[in-house]
């Protein structure tokens, strides 16, 4: 188990930045919500320093950005089938 967090640690710090966040571009949507969920589990428990509670809010507010950006991306995929009045089936952009 360990060796496994390990990996992952180093796989993670690799894409910390000079600024110390993570390289959101990188990142998958579901990477983005759970380091998000973390986030706010660190912000709820209130230990965390002023100068890091900061830091961590102004990282979720830019994974928020990222994966309403991710969503709004896959909802312009998304078509929508309609049964027209002649049985045949059309595709429609989602609104």
């Amino acid at each position: 188990m360990r060796s496994v967090l390990s990996k992952r640690s180093r796989k993670i710090n690799k894409k910390i930045g000079e600024d110390g966040y993570m390289n959101n571009s990188e990142m998958t949507f579901e990477a983005a919500i759970a380091r998000l969920e973390e986030i706010v589990r660190m912000l709820e428990g209130g230990s965390a320093p002023l100068d890091k509670s900061l830091a961590m809010f102004e990282e979720g507010v830019a994974l928020v950005k990222l994966c309403n950006a991710r969503l709004d991306a896959a909802e312009q995929k998304v078509k929508i089938l309609t049964v027209g009045p002649d049985g045949n089936l059309t595709e429609n952009d989602m609104k």
